[in-house]
């Protein structure tokens, strides 16, 4: 019965640091529209989502269908609009997604 006592509390400030929100880490970023910048980059979800997001820059977000695919979305400060056609992630280079429809790439190392 001690031992659950004590444990209980561990339990739960586990649980509080696994649902905690991810922070943003500084990052730099690629996006076919707005060339190379320093970014933030925060992770959203266990599937790899992410949103990139800088002064001065629109906000990406990739949201992960499935793995090597995602869909995007832009934010120019009031609402998130849907980027056309799907991502793919780059067999180069792991930071990246490359939309075939619309030859975009979103990047962030």
């Amino acid at each position: 019965m001690k031992r659950l006592f004590f444990a209980a509390p561990l339990l739960a400030a586990g649980a509080i640091l696994v649902a905690w929100p991810a922070f943003a880490k500084p990052a730099r970023c690629f996006t076919t529209d707005d060339g190379y910048y320093n970014c933030d980059f925060r992770g959203t979800d266990a599937a790899g989502s992410f949103v990139i997001a800088a002064n001065g820059y629109p906000t990406y977000s990739l949201v992960i269908d499935r793995p090597g695919f995602a869909f995007g979305f832009v934010n120019f400060g009031d609402r998130n609009i849907a980027l056309p056609g799907e991502y793919v992630r780059s067999r180069d280079d792991a930071a990246c997604w490359n939309n075939p429809q619309t030859s975009t790439k979103i990047c962030a190392w």
